[in-house]
């Protein structure tokens, strides 16, 4: 109270308002209707004296406060603020928002799909479009004053994350940067090195959800809360949470049978009372389906929610359920207000495409308040279904782990049905860091007391391990920022060589991979301690035993290097022997999971690698395709044959079979049953062994036995101590090569980067020529591929449609691999164009292998993918998207995404292709304009 103050108190509480009212952030915090935590307060005043910021805190604690002050305060010195976002999705909503607060005279939006009011004191953007500013030295870059990086914690990502190490490093020191990161554990040291690179930076980390959560776990009709007494409510306070000792009785009891069928000591009669009791008890455990689900939310009162199923056709199939089990969650009004909206943001799409996009069907479950969310949906659909689920018209969503990424849907409770996806490469259980994104979507701040996250009862669900996610709120944040061709010319061109190599010293990559390093030392020195001790032990008085004990190993190492030599030339022969294979040959598979009877449909390709993926697709015969007796169509490879083989028998496989016909199979692998079923393949006799004769190995032994150590009676201890000895002496050496490895890792990469760009003649010692200016212009993964192809003028003489199908390929990667199955490409000039484009990325492949450039590092070029190239022909020749996505067998929404990656691409190539005695950028324009129509066009902004 102010009378309580003693009058210089009073005098300097008066100061201290007087002050604050004279500041920016005064007239900022009116603005909102709610007061400003402590830790936005901290972050703006940080910003208002003149320093960055990085600020970590929980999804929906409200970062963007902060980035939005940055905003207030660039308008306010009359300077330029870019707001940069990692996809358009999220460009596009805060776009809205800032124009709702600033008007639309004072905010622009660019990303690859929209360019509006560039020049505007307020932009926002993706980071992509930022980097090519910095690099292209756009005009748009004078006068600018802050620099918002949202989820600035991208930079992990291994595809994407190098972008904003390039922004971060290459602003002017003039631009104040914002930084804005969900939490994540080595916060300090990103802001270390934010300090190191950007000058004065202020770290705020904030741990505290501003709406309280609950986990609990449904396990048939019962919610368990997975904590027995959640006092610190999602981070709030510090006590120790106990994992609900219910909920661990129900694991051990779901986990264990009570009744043992071999415990022949117990009579009939308790056994069967034994089997009731353990009905009565299991029968109240089970995973509830998706309607009871949500039918069980709604009674609760704990709706809206988005359950997350990592797979698109089981969100679909999600909503299929619940409209199967007559699930309905809005009244007639709230029908009447989703059928309005829909009609309005769907109007431009034609009625015959709407049929194909399953238009009737979405519109029915929306007008019932549920939805599916997953990057196959049509943007335009994704758009509808965010909008309707925060005007709480849409009550539950059926999503993806894609739509924890950043979008503004905060939903009152989140489920989750299972604790695995599927990465790309295996199922695997999801991360602290992934659990936390997810769940971080419960709670609404200002609408919600608590939010709330349940995860589905399955069997095996260990509580402890689900505890542990829970409170695991943090996970590091990992550089994967490698230089690439566009960059390297670009910084050259801008820099040169040797400061371009200093600039790329000072990434984030470099810095903590120079931190690791002294851990490293540290264990280097600790081992040459042990090396001493296990010398010792080794000592012998009859003689050295060291040279004693590397006279073993020299022999163990012959022996083992003569055993990889006969297995080397087993090898060869099986290998040799594949290559005699035809069309018809029958075979038995000796080994692997296809073992057995098979017919050889393809015999393979020559010996070589099969694509650019090295360390990962070498191979060293052909690789069979083949029809095994169970049906099965596959590509074999080399590892599927230790020994020779031999065609058993010849059959003639039909001109209309069809491999991926299920009755093709069917019948073929019938009659190959029928023809050789009944042979038994000879068995492959084992040779003698070459250690057997060897000299080497003879003169070794004779020297072993003629050592003086030979004969000691502590000879074995002393060789266990120098087999230690060893052991630490090579993981020593090993260690020291790491510290080596370690040191400039990103600078020698871009060595190894600019002597093959050299080679090609695209730079010249400190020049950029001509070849390496064009190269500068053109991003993407397969950026030097579509320069060589310009260069050896590829794609002149294409028409547009042909141009977009040949484009396609340098952008297009398939979800799943599919051996059995050429891609469908079109034929003439098209089909010959692609062909070149493979024959020239072999060349490229070959050259980055000479120069040690490892795509397993995140550096170099993928085989470009034809997967695509017949949809951008056909969808740029006119034809219908019925027929389009038909052919594809491709949802709209990831038809749509590979169109305007196709369509941004060809923007580039108009650009970088030749104006003169070249057609290819007057047809990468018309291109642009075929596919630029229908569903791809309908993309909005906010």
């Amino acid at each position: 109270m102010t009378e309580d103050l003693t009058p210089a108190q009073a005098y300097a509480a008066a100061l201290a308002r007087n002050a604050e009212q004279a500041t920016a952030l005064a007239p900022f915090r009116e603005m909102y209707e709610f007061g400003l935590d402590p830790f936005q307060i901290e972050a703006c005043k940080a910003l208002e004296a003149g320093k960055g910021v990085l600020v970590a805190a929980p999804t929906g604690s409200g970062k963007t406060i902060v980035g939005e002050f940055a905003v207030h305060l660039a308008l306010t010195q009359g300077r330029k603020c870019f707001y940069t976002t990692p996809i358009k999705a999220l460009s596009n909503q805060k776009y809205a928002d800032l124009v709702r607060r600033y008007g639309a005279a004072k905010v622009g939006l660019l990303t690859g799909d929209n360019s509006v009011n560039g020049d505007a004191p307020i932009v926002v953007m993706t980071t992509e479009v930022l980097r090519n500013m910095l690099y292209a030295g756009s005009q748009a870059l004078s006068g600018l004053g802050y620099v918002v990086m949202d989820e600035v914690h991208y930079l992990s990502d291994r595809f994407r994350g190098a972008v904003w190490e390039e922004v971060i490093i290459h602003l002017p020191e003039s631009v104040t940067l914002v930084s804005l990161s969900a939490t994540v554990s080595n916060a300090e040291e990103f802001g270390d090195w934010l300090d190191t690179v950007r000058g004065d930076t202020e770290v705020i980390v904030s741990e505290s959800r501003p709406v309280p959560l609950w986990q609990h776990v449904l396990a048939g009709r019962r919610m368990y809360d997975l904590f027995e007494e959640e006092t610190d409510h999602g981070g709030r306070g510090a006590s120790r949470r106990e994992v609900n000792p219910d909920l661990l009785r129900l694991a051990r009891t779901e986990n264990t049978r009570t009744y043992n069928p071999r415990d022949r000591r117990r009579g009939k009669m308790v056994r069967e009372a034994d089997r009731e009791r353990e009905r009565r008890q299991r029968s109240r455990i089970w995973t509830p389906g998706r309607p009871e689900v949500i039918e069980r939310l709604d009674a609760e009162g704990l709706l809206p929610a988005i359950t997350f199923i990592f797979s698109r056709a089981a969100c679909e199939a999600a909503v299929q359920q619940c409209l199967y089990a007559g699930l309905r969650l809005n009244d007639d009004d709230g029908r009447r207000r989703v059928r309005e909206i829909v009609e309005a943001r769907t109007a431009a799409i034609p009625s015959e495409d709407l049929h194909v996009l399953g238009y009737y069907e979405w519109l029915e479950a929306l007008e019932r308040g549920i939805a599916a969310h997953h990057a196959g949906m049509l943007p335009t659909f994704k758009e509808v279904v965010e909008e309707l689920f925060v005007r709480g018209l849409v009550k539950a969503v059926f999503a993806t782990e894609t739509l924890a990424l950043g979008i503004n849907m905060p939903a009152r409770t989140v489920i989750l049905e299972k604790l695995v996806k599927w990465n790309g490469e295996q199922h695997a259980d999801i991360t602290p860091g992934e659990y936390t994104q997810l769940t971080g979507r419960a709670g609404r701040r200002g609408i919600d007391v608590e939010g709330h996250a349940v995860v589905l009862w399955q069997r095996g669900l260990d509580p402890e391990h689900l505890a542990g996610l829970a409170g695991t709120r943090t996970y590091p944040l990992r550089s994967s920022f490698r230089p690439s061709y566009n960059m390297a010319v670009n910084l050259v061109d801008q820099f040169g060589r040797h400061r371009s190599r200093e600039l790329l010293e000072t990434s984030f990559a470099q810095f903590q991979a120079d931190r690791s390093v002294v851990g490293i030392s540290r264990q280097v020195q600790r081992n040459e301690e042990g090396l001493e001790g296990y010398r010792e032990g080794m000592t012998c008085h009859l003689g050295d035993f060291e040279e004693y004990a590397q006279l073993r190993r020299d022999l163990k190492d012959r022996e083992t290097e003569l055993a990889k030599q006969g297995a080397a030339q087993r090898r060869a022969q099986a290998a040799g022997s594949l290559e005699k294979l035809k069309p018809g040959d029958v075979i038995h598979v000796p080994t692997g999971k296809f073992a057995g009877l098979a017919l050889v449909l393809d015999p393979g390709i020559p010996a070589g690698r099969t694509n650019g993926h090295r360390g990962f697709e070498h191979h060293d015969g052909p690789r069979p395709l083949v029809l095994t007796a169970e049906r099965q169509v596959k590509r074999l490879a080399s590892i599927d044959f230790p020994v020779p083989v031999e065609a058993l028998e010849r059959m003639r496989i039909p001109k209309s079979f069809n491999p991926r016909s299920p009755q093709s199979r069917r019948d073929l692998a019938s009659a190959l049953r029928s023809k050789a079923g009944h042979i038994n393949p000879e068995r492959h006799h084992k040779q003698r062994s070459a250690a057997a004769d060897d000299r080497h190995i003879a003169r070794l032994r004779t020297e072993i036995r003629a050592h003086p150590c030979h004969g000691c009676d502590e000879r074995e201890d002393h060789a266990r101590w120098a087999e230690r000895y060893h052991r630490l002496q090579r993981d020593t050496q090993q260690l020291e090569r790491r510290i080596e490895g370690r040191t400039n890792t990103i600078a020698r990469t871009f060595d190894r980067i600019v002597a093959l760009l050299t080679e090609l003649d695209y730079l010249r010692g400190n020049d950029v020529t001509d070849n390496g200016k064009r190269l500068a212009r053109l991003y993407g993964e397969l950026d030097l591929l579509a320069s060589e192809c310009l260069r050896d003028r590829v794609w002149e003489g294409l028409t547009p449609a042909e141009l977009a199908a040949c484009v396609s390929a340098l952008v297009f990667e398939a979800r799943q691999s599919d051996d059995a199955v050429a891609p469908k490409v079109p034929a003439g000039n098209a089909k010959a164009a692609l062909g070149e484009m493979v024959r020239i990325w072999g060349r490229l492949d070959a050259l980055e292998e000479e120069f040690k450039i490892n795509q397993a590092e995140g550096v170099g070029q993928r085989e470009p993918d034809l997967g695509f190239a017949w949809a951008a022909y056909q969808w740029a020749s006119d034809k219908s998207l019925d027929e389009v996505l038909r052919e594809a067998e491709m949802p709209a929404g990831d038809f749509v995404r590979w169109c305007k990656q196709v369509i941004d691409v060809l923007g580039q190539i108009a650009a970088a292709a030749p104006k003169e005695n070249s057609t290819v950028a007057k047809n990468a324009r018309k291109a642009v304009d075929a596919l630029l129509r229908g569903v791809v066009a309908y993309s909005s902004v906010g």
